[in-house]
């Protein structure tokens, strides 16, 4: 008897914001603006991707470095606990 294929799943893609909201807000990462580097972090602590933030790729490497700063200062966690 032949395989029965199953239906394929379609991948929902995240509608990611078309302007960066360093470039509206007129401001640049920093590591003591906790704050707004939460809003970059997921639930268990990864640093969103810029496909899903809508970042523009200058402002995406700036928060990136920022965060890793923030994280050894210890003003972010590096690991969330549960």
């Amino acid at each position: 008897m032949a395989k029965k294929s199953q239906p394929k799943r379609r991948i929902q893609k995240v509608n990611a914001p078309k302007n960066c909201y360093f470039d509206d807000e007129k401001k640049e990462p920093t590591f003591s603006d906790t704050a707004t580097l939460q809003r970059f972090i997921t639930e268990r602590g990864k640093i969103i991707p810029r496909s899903r933030s809508g970042i523009c790729s200058k402002h995406q490497k700036a928060l990136t470095a920022e965060i890793k700063h923030a994280r050894f200062l210890a003003l972010l966690p590096f690991v969330v606990r549960s």
